[in-house]
């Protein structure tokens, strides 16, 4: 799993789940089938898995998500412009080297040795990623 993916997991939980609990009852059911309507779901189950990094989920309120989650941590973190902070809010490696690859897997094209210039560009990919994805982030542009 990518680290974009382990946000969208901490983020979204109850949606990744769903999915994951559909996709799993639809191969249950494929072993009872023929073989030529088990090709036809597997390769129906194989596109949606494909396609679950597309597939937006519905709307779904980040900023309180992310501000619930804040008001526990025991430090305050600035998650919203950040991206160390919000790493670090949802448990996820914030070193450099996991935003190093963070940046390589959302194809950062500049240098990543200017952190500052990596960290600010991550912070806005990975809030378009979460707005994609159906996460209502829409005030944090504005």
């Amino acid at each position: 799993m990518g680290i974009l993916n382990n946000i969208f997991s901490k983020i979204f939980p109850s949606a990744q789940a769903a999915v994951g609990n559909v996709t799993d009852a639809v191969k249950e059911k494929v072993g009872n089938m023929t073989d030529n309507a088990k090709n036809a779901t597997n390769d129906a189950v194989q596109n949606q898995q494909n396609s679950e990094n597309k597939t937006p989920i519905s709307e779904v309120d980040v900023m309180s998500i992310l501000d619930n989650l804040a008001k526990k941590y025991p430090e305050k973190l600035n998650w919203k412009t950040s991206i160390v902070d919000l790493l670090k809010l949802l448990g996820i490696d914030n070193s450099l080297d996991a935003r190093k690859k963070l940046a390589k897997e959302l194809n950062y094209t500049g240098n990543t040795d200017d952190t500052a210039s990596m960290n600010v560009w991550l912070i806005k990919e990975v809030m378009k990623k979460i707005a994609e994805k159906g996460g209502n982030v829409t005030h944090l542009f504005s």
